[in-house]
């Protein structure tokens, strides 16, 4: 993709906590625009957040993100195309298939409470995607083909779990997914209204520890034969 010239682009000192993304690469222009704009939608979904303060803490212009992104909308499907991306690129390395069913299953369930509790604006994301109804997710064709190497991983585990009498048959890969994805996604999507009424004793770094143990198991033994 070609990048544009823009007559109003003047050198500015880089200031700090902002991200510089003028430059003569285009990719790498993109990349800290979708930086910016994870953030941005995270915190404030689609509606609330600003073009201007994104183009802002990159910056750069409006006329360039629109010109890389088409539009406000555009931006932000290809911030949910990313942030999906960066999630199924780390779990494509787990390589399950060398281990072991249960051994691949237990890194699995890790690897989702991990990711989710190190990255709350991807929940956020998700969240947020959640009260437009999924509508953009439905125009993506992109994340609804990255989720399918995710599915198909765990058919392949469980499937051989089931051939060798450790799981029970009768399950569902994408059920499983689903179970998996509710147990960890809810440490964070509620922390801050859990915490609250629990008065923070499930926010602890050993309480997180347990709860890690907990929905591993939890998982686990539901799939035992």
């Amino acid at each position: 993709m070609n990048q544009l010239v823009h007559s109003d682009q003047k050198a500015a000192p880089k200031a700090a906590g902002k991200v510089t993304t003028r430059t003569n690469d285009p990719v790498r222009t993109m990349a800290g625009i979708l930086e910016v704009a994870t953030k941005e939608f995270a915190e404030k979904g689609l509606s609330g957040a600003r073009i201007d303060a994104i183009a802002d803490a990159t910056r750069t212009s409006k006329r360039m993100i629109y010109y890389y992104f088409g539009s406000k909308e555009g931006l932000y499907v290809a911030v949910l195309e990313d942030s999906y991306r960066r999630m199924r690129d780390i779990e494509s390395e787990l390589h399950l298939e060398n281990l072991a069913p249960e051994a691949a299953l237990r890194r699995l369930v890790e690897f989702t409470f991990d990711h989710h509790w190190s990255h709350p604006d991807f929940i956020r994301l998700v969240m947020n995607e959640n009260i437009e109804r999924g509508a953009y997710i439905a125009q993506s064709q992109s994340i609804q083909q990255l989720n399918v190497p995710a599915i198909a991983a765990i058919r392949e585990l469980y499937e051989r779990g089931v051939a060798q009498g450790v799981f029970r048959k009768g399950l569902d890969p994408t059920d499983i997914h689903a179970s998996i994805s509710a147990l960890t996604f809810f440490n964070v999507s509620n922390q801050h209204t859990f915490g609250l009424i629990f008065k923070d004793a499930v926010n602890g770094q050993g309480a997180m520890a347990a709860r890690r143990a907990n929905i591993t198991d939890m998982v686990v033994r539901f799939m035992l034969a």
